[in-house]
């Protein structure tokens, strides 16, 4: 008898001299790895048999003979770490990460088919292991043994404190072990063999792989916490209502479907999702399928949606046939955003007296970034209160699926109020759930500073990347479980858009500048632009008169005291009317001479009618001075600009008497203004459309568009204005113009039928004249069969500038340039959409004739002049700096708009590209490939497939690695988000193409690559097996191994990640991470 402790004298090298050629083996353990063959192959091929027995059951599909079920599940988890031990247990990772387990399990298997039999114990008894060696001279057992791998052998480490086998030669002892051996070997009640089970096992570690298998395999390693979660909450889409052969779902493209059916999930699972796909991806339609799945299941849905875009919802819920989706019955209900907190009158056909606001289970939300704002007003219930309280919290339990391109810009308080919309009351419930470390408001407060610090950084480093990289990992985890974005550049990366068609081609945007006029009729825009920052606007600020003796008589009336908030100031909100109301007449100036000499005649309107207030009062001894808004232009602010000054709102109007004010100022103000508004029109009004240099530019641009076509025979163009008075000026003379030169029909759309007129007979509905203006993307056909009229010329105000599909026009111009750079976006994005019929479109843009940065500078002196305290203001808000934040912010867009390089939401520095957070594609592709093909099992790790290389696809030469971090305890600060997995992607010279901070762009190229590639590459693969010997020379993968580890664990310069992973850092591994042996390879995707 002799001890074997594994660190002196290795079990290993005891068979080695004990096993010679013509030994008979049997064997009793709980594993068996392709490595001890490795170690001991010299030995094992020269035996004569080997007879093995797993001690419980193994590679047997019924479990336990005669077992109830209960007793079954107790091995369930063992034996799958039984089954996986094959490949290598996990103390055998170093042998694993050596890339050589290919040609080991070939030369395996072969062994186990000409010397091997395999049996597997089925019942609940267990057995004693052992080593049993029959070598002709002496026979010898060697026990207590667990397995039969390199670690048991004594060859690599386990985490033992100490081991004893006893090797005993004795004839009896040994005689002993044989003996119960042989009798439990022939008795098929106890035994199953399967042998055939073990060579099929080991075979899929040398067989070549279909990309599309290592893809799922991939996803299967890194979700399956995910698919078990979504399992027990029940979150996958129901496939009984039939949402999948409806009308609408076969409409979609393949990332719709994705979109529609992640959706679902965040829906069930959060309560609330926000589908953000980019302009002119079709968010309207994905929206519908997912309606469809709840209308199948007797929801109830309401769709909120701006009044503008009404008939784009309303065309869907009729059964007529205008609605391509009649016989889907969707059923839903469809209000405006300005019926909330409504309670009489009609809407949409609908009685809101007494109209049920809380009997709704889904509320689609339409531009729900117009739901920001949650700003509190006097004794008013805001619309966004108003719905969280009245339509979402009451009653049923609604979810809100809302839909927007634009749900983050560079206010993170934006997404805050959206998402509070789909948590309610349940905030707690909502973080537990996202299971990030901080709650919702604290992670986008963090945002917030991260965003604020970026842009202190210098220009050339102010890169929407790097504002990625300074954002917490917590965000990126927010915005993937509440959001559904995919943009343009996405869908064409990584999708095959053979279904789709190629995107338009953007041909380089053209800019023009031009006077108001010539020198000789008028004063410059500097000139101007003076004159109306000496106006001091008293006429909308009545408060800033009141004698100081008087001024809190009126604060106790007017200023609103709100819990846990600042008071909010009646004069502050009146500088902030001021402040929008010279904004406004400085934009109206940019657009147009006749919108500016309207805005001058309505403002100096409302100054004389004040002064004949006064005067009556000083003659006449009258009291009261009666403010109201009657003469405001609201139609180029945002929704929330004006929500405060809404009838009913905060100023609405005001009573001041006379006798408290200081009328002496107050008249010598209004006085002012009225003598410089009037000097001002006179100016103006020697401009006449025949010396209007902009008006006559524009007409020769239309022209030489309509005599020259971008695409063959396509005349149509599309001219957005932000203001109505713009629209009515240009559609008075270039309808007139292009009818008689061209006869060519105009439009003019407005967002009414009463601001909609038309050169074509009939309607002057906003659906019909769009339909009429692009035929072809809004179904002409179908909808309106027996009108075939042509409208060319569209020219309308911001109201068609979202949720529209005008595919059929190729030239966009912008005659005046919004100053939020993502309205123009937005307005491209009418033309630059899927489906398009044109090779390319032209966007083109009216800039005034001075320098960009002069330009930037008049805008900002007069918004900064005004801005003194915001009137809706909190403790949390640093306005003054807040406010050079967007002046800075949009001077960058706006410079870059003139160089043509803002064309896409993506292009807009600082737009949070929510598209590079979302893994929900991936989490999907994972659901759809185990209903298809059932959970993957007996996979072993390490496996690999070769793609080709698509650079067009932004997959590039190198290997692409997925490692598990052993260490599960180790992520400090989360910086890594699919902890303890890391992805990483390599050239061949180990240069880091994508770094593991980013795990989407690396999942986005193995999807792209290998999805739907079925097979493998049959040539590629010869390359793989000639470049590596078929597998006994890996060096190289093997170096790429452990310079991806390195990247992780050390921060190589090329990943940009040095300053965390620094010396003695505690940031990520706090030094616990040795190197290569605490990473395990899943799989890896070679690109040739």
């Amino acid at each position: 008898m002799e001890l074997l402790d594994n660190k002196t004298k290795l079990l290993g090298d005891d068979l080695r001299s004990e096993m010679s050629p013509g030994s008979k083996v049997k064997i009793v353990a709980s594993f068996f790895s392709i490595y001890a063959f490795e170690t001991l192959k010299k030995e094992l091929e020269s035996i004569d048999e080997l007879e093995f027995i797993f001690p419980a059951p193994t590679f047997v599909s019924e479990g336990i003979k005669g077992a109830v079920k209960k007793e079954a599940k107790e091995f369930y988890i063992p034996k799958q770490i039984r089954e996986s031990s094959l490949y290598g247990t996990e103390f055998e990772i170093r042998l694993r990460n050596q890339l050589t387990q290919r040609v080991i399990a070939r030369e395996c298997a072969e062994w186990v088919k000409n010397k091997v039999k395999f049996k597997s114990n089925i019942t609940a008894r267990g057995l004693q292991n052992f080593i049993y060696v029959d070598n002709k001279k002496k026979k010898i057992a060697y026990t207590p043994i667990q397995g039969f791998t390199a670690v048991d052998l004594g060859y690599e480490q386990n985490n033992m404190y100490y081991q004893g086998i006893m090797k005993q030669d004795d004839e009896i002892y040994s005689s002993y072990f044989f003996n119960q051996f042989k009798t439990i070997w022939n008795d098929d009640d106890k035994l199953e063999d399967v042998t055939e089970a073990v060579i099929d096992y080991i075979a899929t570690a040398y067989k070549e792989n279909a990309p599309e298998f290592i893809y799922f395999i991939t996803l299967y390693n890194i979700f399956s916490e995910f698919l078990q979660d979504s399992m027990l909450d029940d979150t996958f889409p129901d496939e009984l209502t039939g949402y999948q052969n409806s009308l609408i779902w076969k409409k979609l493209y393949s990332f719709q479907k994705d979109g529609a059916i992640g959706v679902i999930n965040k829906l069930e699972k959060y309560n609330g999702c926000i589908l953000a796909d980019s302009v002119g991806l079709g968010k309207t339609f994905t929206a519908l399928a997912v309606m469809k799945y709840y209308s199948s299941r007797n929801k109830n849905i309401l769709v909120l949606s701006p009044k503008k875009l009404g008939e784009n919802w309303n065309r869907y819920k009729t059964n007529s046939k205008t609605n391509i989706f009649f016989s889907d019955h969707i059923r839903f209900d469809v209000l405006y955003h300005t019926d909330l907190g409504r309670t009489r009158g009609y809407s949409n056909g609908i009685n809101l007296q007494n109209f049920n606001w809380d009997n709704y289970d889904l509320v689609v939300i339409d531009e729900s970034h117009n739901f920001r704002n949650n700003a509190p007003f006097r004794e008013k219930e805001t619309r966004y209160s108003f719905l969280l309280n009245k339509v979402l919290k009451s009653g049923v339990k609604s979810k809100v699926l809302m839909l927007s391109a634009t749900p983050v810009n560079n206010r993170f308080t934006d997404l805050k109020n959206q998402i509070a919309l789909a948590y309610g009351d349940d905030q707690d419930g909502f973080n537990e759930k996202l299971d990030t470390k901080n709650t919702v408001a604290e992670i986008l407060r963090q945002a917030q500073r991260a965003f604020n610090d970026w842009t202190k950084l210098p220009k050339s480093e102010r890169s929407a990347k790097e504002l990625m990289k300074s954002l917490d990992i917590d965000f990126s985890i927010l915005l993937d479980n509440v959001t559904i974005a995919r943009s343009r550049k996405h869908v064409t990366k990584y999708y095959d858009v053979s279904e789709i068609g190629d995107f338009p081609k953007r041909l380089k945007p053209k800019s023009f500048y031009t006077d108001i006029a010539n020198k000789d009729d008028s004063i410059g825009y500097r000139n101007i632009y003076n004159e109306l920052m000496n106006l001091t606007m008293g006429v909308y600020a009545p408060t800033a008169y009141i004698q100081p003796s008087k001024l809190s008589k009126y604060e106790k009336i007017y200023d609103i005291d709100v819990a846990g908030m600042p008071t909010l100031k009646q004069s502050n909100r009146e500088k902030a009317l001021q402040r929008l109301m010279t904004i406004n007449m400085l934009k109206r100036l940019e657009s147009c001479v006749d919108s500016f000499r309207i805005t001058i005649l309505n403002v100096k309107s409302a100054s004389d009618k004040t002064m004949d207030l006064i005067e009556e009062f000083e003659q006449n001894g009258r009291i009261n001075s009666i403010h109201e808004l009657e003469n405001v232009e609201i139609d180029n602010f945002e929704d929330d600009d004006f929500d405060m000054f809404e009838e009913g709102g905060t100023i609405g109007k005001i009573k001041i008497d006379f006798k408290d004010m200081d009328l002496r100022r107050y008249k010598t103000d209004l006085q002012h203004d009225i003598d410089a508004l009037e000097a001002l029109y006179d100016i103006m009004s020697y401009i006449t459309p025949e010396k209007d240099l902009k008006l006559q530019k524009l007409i020769e641009e239309v022209a030489r568009k309509i005599e020259n076509p971008i695409n063959e025979g396509n005349k149509k163009v599309l001219i957005f204005s932000a203001f109505a008075d713009t629209t009515n000026y240009l559609y008075e003379h270039l309808s007139k113009f292009v009818k008689a030169k061209y006869g060519l029909n105009s439009a003019r759309i407005q967002g009414s039928s009463n601001g909609n007129t038309s050169t074509i007979p009939g309607s002057k509905d906003t659906d019909r004249l769009l339909t009429m203006f692009s035929p072809i993307s809004k179904d002409r056909d179908l909808i309106f069969q027996n009108e075939k009229y042509d409208i060319d010329l569209l020219i309308a105000t911001d109201c068609v500038s979202e949720g529209q599909n005008l595919q059929d026009c190729d030239t966009c111009i912008n005659y005046d340039i919004h100053w939020n750079p993502v309205r123009i976006v937005q307005r491209f994005g009418r033309i630059d959409r899927i489906g398009s019929k044109n090779k390319q479109i032209q966007l083109i843009n009216f800039w005034p004739n001075i320098s960009l940065d002069e330009y930037i500078k008049l805008n900002a002196r007069v918004e900064n002049r005004m801005v003194l305290v915001d009137a809706t203001a909190t403790a949390d808000d640093n306005i003054l700096s807040q406010e050079q934040i967007d002046l800075d912010y949009r001077a960058v867009q706006l410079k870059k708009l003139q160089e043509g390089s803002l064309q896409d939401l993506e292009d807009v520095d600082g737009q949070i590209t929510i598209t590079d957070l979302g893994l929900n594609e991936f989490k999907m592709d994972m659901i759809q490939y185990i209903k298809v093909h059932g959970e993957p099992s007996n996979i072993p790790n390490g496996l690999y497939a070769v793609v080709t290389e698509n650079l067009d696809k932004n997959v590039q030469k190198g290997t692409i690695f997925v490692l598990r971090n052993r260490n599960d305890g180790i992520n400090i600060e989360k910086q890594n988000r699919l902890h303890p997995y890391y992805l990483l992607y390599l050239k061949d010279n180990g240069e880091v193409i994508v770094d593991h901070s980013d795990p989407k762009q690396i999942l986005d190229i193995l999807r792209t690559s290998c999805k739907h590639q079925l097979e493998p590459i049959k040539e590629l693969c010869a390359l793989m097996n000639k470049e590596t010997n078929d597998g006994y020379k890996m060096d190289k993968y093997s170096k790429l191994l452990k310079d991806a580890v390195k990247a992780i664990v050390h921060g190589e310069e090329k990943t940009d990640l040095a300053s965390i992973f620094t010396t003695g850092s505690t940031a990520l591994f706090e030094g616990n991470i040795s190197g290569l042996d605490d990473f395990e390879l899943i799989t890896f995707v070679v690109v040739k």
